[in-house]
């Protein structure tokens, strides 16, 4: 890396690709032999967050136990690639404070809520459908797309090997990867 590591931020919707996206960027910046890591969302529920909920309260609490997770590996310069819904810019604007401006690439996962509730591998729409599921981001609680994310990347348009060869054109960009 040319510059101190970054943390790259994966936000979207539930289904829309952040966390297999994260991991095939994560992947490709081994092979180049970049010291990386990944943070995703669902991994940190069952331990370091598995005390928390889904009220907006727990939700906006899990974002910042992520974003102090997350310097920790920035401030060690290891580029960490994260995934969480994150519904709320405010949640991810405090993660780009506490982090630095210079630091946090925000990418945001953009799928149409048809597209991600077909790909519900884990039966969450379902079971939100069902009323089993409450304050169910993009059913019944809000997620506030990204106003200035460094990257948008339309998951139900584009596959995983553009969107991947998108980011690290992006990384070579902010000059974290050599050109």
């Amino acid at each position: 890396m040319k510059h101190e590591a970054p943390l790259i931020w994966f936000t979207g919707l539930s289904g829309a690709g952040k966390s297999t996206l994260s991991q095939a960027v994560l992947e490709r910046l081994k092979e180049t032999g970049i010291k990386a890591t990944i943070l995703d969302g669902d991994i940190l529920r069952q331990g370091l967050c598995k005390d928390l909920g889904f009220t907006q309260a727990d939700r906006s609490e899990n974002i910042r136990r992520a974003g102090e997770v997350a310097k920790l590996f920035v401030d060690a310069d290891v580029l960490t690639v994260a995934a969480f819904m994150s519904p709320l810019e405010i949640d991810r604007n405090s993660v780009r404070n506490l982090v630095g401006e210079n630091r946090f690439i925000e990418i945001y996962c953009k799928c149409s809520f048809e597209i991600c509730e077909s790909r519900d591998t884990k039966g969450l729409y379902k079971k939100a459908r069902a009323g089993q599921l409450k304050n169910f981001i993009g059913l019944d609680a809000i997620y506030e797309e990204p106003s200035n994310p460094e990257l948008i990347i339309e998951t139900d348009r584009i596959g995983i090997e553009e969107s991947v060869l998108l980011i690290l054109n992006l990384l070579r960009e902010c000059e974290v990867l050599e050109k």
